[in-house]
């Protein structure tokens, strides 16, 4: 599995947090970071665009993460994730800058995610996502990791 991602993340508490999922995943989550890009806002998209298209590997199963795409609770990521590994193609998972993702690799995109409605901060996505991505794993390993439901119910 790949992600690739713009922004360099600097040691602190989101670096651990990625790593600490990171480590514990298998197959292993392969990071490319990305360079900021600079000027108008229209023009750092498209050209953070075009460098996470010229990033994919070849043969990707390109998920994009954005606000506008489909919010899938932990069982079915586990299910989707399972299915994609099957594929044949390479998951990669696609995290934008500031700006967010250019309507190009959103058009790229075979599967648009969403992490819930707000906005967070896309050093923040990586964690979530491979903490995420860990969960959906021991789902499908069968592991007691994730705990489902409301366990107050």
């Amino acid at each position: 599995m790949h992600l690739i991602a713009i922004g360099r993340l600097r040691d602190g508490p989101e670096a651990a947090l990625f790593s600490r999922y990171t480590e514990r995943l298998r197959p292993r989550l392969i990071l490319t970071e990305l360079p900021e890009a600079r000027g108008a806002p229209a023009e750092v998209k498209r050209r953070e665009g075009e460098a996470l298209l010229d990033a994919l590997p070849r043969g990707a199963f390109v998920i994009a993460l954005d606000l506008d795409g489909k919010a899938l609770d932990s069982e079915a990521l586990a299910a989707r994730l399972e299915q994609w590994l099957a594929s044949g193609q390479t998951p990669c998972f696609l995290i934008g800058g500031a700006e967010g993702l250019d309507a190009a690799v959103l058009r790229r995109a075979d599967f648009t995610l969403s992490l819930g409605p707000m906005t967070w901060p896309h050093f923040l996505v990586r964690g979530m996502l491979a903490e995420q991505l860990y969960r959906a794993r021991s789902i499908a390993a069968g592991h007691p990791y994730h705990r489902a439901g409301r366990p107050w119910s």
